[in-house]
């Protein structure tokens, strides 16, 4: 989960895992898999490094590398 800001100023935590798409218009919009769109002030940059930071802290990014791993053996 990030946590993230509305354009109104109110804070909410994000399921990072169902993010599909992140984009600046200039506001940064973030679709999600269920395909609501919520718009956040923080950049798109911001929004990519936490949710690298948290797939990070779930080992989420060490079991696709273990799995590419595997897949050529």
């Amino acid at each position: 989960m990030i946590a993230l800001t509305r354009l109104n100023g109110k804070s909410l935590i994000l399921n990072a895992i169902l993010i599909e798409l992140i984009e600046e218009t200039p506001d940064t919009m973030i679709t999600l898999t269920t395909g609501k769109k919520i718009t956040v002030l923080e950049k798109a940059e911001v929004v990519v490094s936490l949710v690298r930071t948290y797939m990070q802290d779930i080992g989420s990014v060490r079991a696709t590398i273990q799995s590419r791993d595997t897949e050529g053996s």
